[in-house]
């Protein structure tokens, strides 16, 4: 004898909408091509995608924790910088170069008679820009004279130096003070790193060591 399904057990019933209910369920779950499923994918993609940003924005967070120590460290650099191009500037700055040399010797009471400029020499690094000069006063400024042009900001190099007393040969060409006692030549040296007219014509740049100061 056949019974339908409306005259079966509520209980049989109930088991029959559950069954269903759960194959209705995972069709829609796992079938491609269903809505549920492509949600679920996309979900799914963007789960992916929040868990890799999360990584790119912990890794940023380190450099915006340590911008302000970057920030400090440019600011150094930055001041570094402008230390070294007072010591040994850009361009030839002659005039500034010829006030330094005759604030010195104004300094020391020495009287520099003769500046001759000389050839530009072209290093690896620098251009040595040398003068010959020729200087008098007592044996004591002139020592303090070497020794103000050593503390200069800006660096000079001193050579070749050629002194004596006020007797024959080296009898001074100007009317002297009475407290000069030696007079004499040198060559002082300083430096820069880029002329505005390139590199001097038939010199080959060639290596050396930093300038030291004297």
């Amino acid at each position: 004898m056949t019974i339908s399904f409306k005259e079966a057990p509520w209980y049989i019933q109930a088991l029959v909408f559950v069954a269903l209910a759960i194959v209705l369920l995972a069709v829609g779950e796992y079938t491609p091509g269903l809505p549920v499923s492509q949600a679920r994918s996309e979900l799914q993609t963007l789960r992916d995608r929040s868990s890799s940003l999360n990584q790119e924005v912990s890794a940023l967070q380190v450099y915006e924790r340590r911008y302000t120590e970057f920030v400090q460290e440019m600011n150094a650099l930055n001041k570094q910088l402008d230390t070294l191009k007072t010591i040994v500037p850009e361009g030839k700055e002659i005039d500034e170069f010829m006030r330094l040399l005759q604030g010195a010797a104004s300094a020391s009471g020495v009287q520099v008679r003769r500046l001759a400029a000389q050839a530009v020499v072209a290093r690896e690094y620098h251009y040595e820009m040398p003068f010959s000069i020729e200087v008098d006063g007592s044996y004591f400024n002139v020592e303090d004279f070497f020794a103000r042009l050593s503390r200069l900001s800006r660096i000079i190099d001193v050579g070749d130096l050629v002194f004596g007393g006020l007797s024959g040969d080296s009898k001074p060409k100007y009317p002297v003070s009475p407290s000069t006692s030696i007079s004499g030549s040198c060559v002082v040296t300083t430096f820069f790193t880029t002329p505005a007219d390139g590199a001097p014509a038939g010199v080959q740049p060639t290596a050396a060591a930093a300038p030291v100061r004297r």
